[in-house]
């Protein structure tokens, strides 16, 4: 991992985050989405400050992290919804605990105090590496969507600052 190092997400990167975002989602066990946004759409629904990739030292993104806010009640300033995708050919090599490590970072120094996200239960992939960032699960909520042709559970997952 000393060769991957995590910087912010800047519009250069939309192309290859859109093309990670979408192998993603062609694996068929990351998100109830089919087709990845639009830079635009992506651009308009995420948190500036918020959005991070790892890149490897020829500054190839391999997997990025950003946030949505969860409402635009004021009361909930302080909570986003996170997402975080790997380029398959990089999964295994630590690089979403690198980009969760970074987002908690960047989260607790603007004072959000919840960072949560649904998975598919069996996306092992993904919940591993947030149980080991502090994410806990709050639950799962069955059959929640219909997705490739069947009911799919999600497990709802948070992490809360234990400084904010």
């Amino acid at each position: 991992m000393a060769d991957i190092t995590v910087r912010p997400m800047t519009s250069d990167d939309a192309g290859r985050v859109l093309a990670i975002y979408q192998a993603g989602l062609d694996a068929g066990n990351a998100s109830f989405e089919t087709t990845a946004p639009t830079w635009t759409a992506f651009d308009a629904a995420k948190l500036p400050d918020h959005r991070l990739v790892a890149v490897d030292a020829d500054d190839t993104v391999l997997g990025w992290v950003a946030v949505a806010p969860t409402s635009s009640r004021p009361v909930y300033a302080g909570v986003v919804e996170h997402s975080v995708y790997v380029d398959p050919a990089a999964q295994g090599r630590g690089v979403a605990r690198l980009l969760l490590d970074a987002l908690i970072a960047s989260t607790e120094a603007a004072g959000i105090w919840t960072i949560q996200s649904g998975v598919f239960p069996d996306n092992t992939a993904s919940l591993t590496p947030h149980q080991r960032a502090g994410f806990r699960i709050i639950g799962t909520r069955e059959r929640v969507g219909w997705h490739h042709g069947r009911w799919r559970d999600v497990v709802l997952l948070e992490r809360r600052s234990p400084r904010i």
